[in-house]
């Protein structure tokens, strides 16, 4: 049986972790969005958060084609 298990950032993650995490930056996301206008760092904050977003997603896939 294969693992849903993934390596990430030196951290052992099951695939309803990598879950939480994404819909966590997603609902930040969605508070920065709410906003009429962010601050500098405000707006490097919503970067990182979709990059992370994205590497996350990349890992949630990886998990369900080894699952599979």
């Amino acid at each position: 049986m294969i693992s849903t298990r993934s390596q990430v950032g030196g951290t052992d993650m099951t695939l309803d972790q990598l879950r939480s995490q994404h819909q966590g930056h997603e609902v930040r996301l969605e508070e920065l969005k709410s906003k009429t206008l962010l601050t500098p760092e405000e707006e490097f904050e919503e970067k990182q958060l979709k990059k992370k977003k994205l590497r996350l997603k990349d890992q949630m896939e990886l998990l369900r084609r080894m699952a599979s």
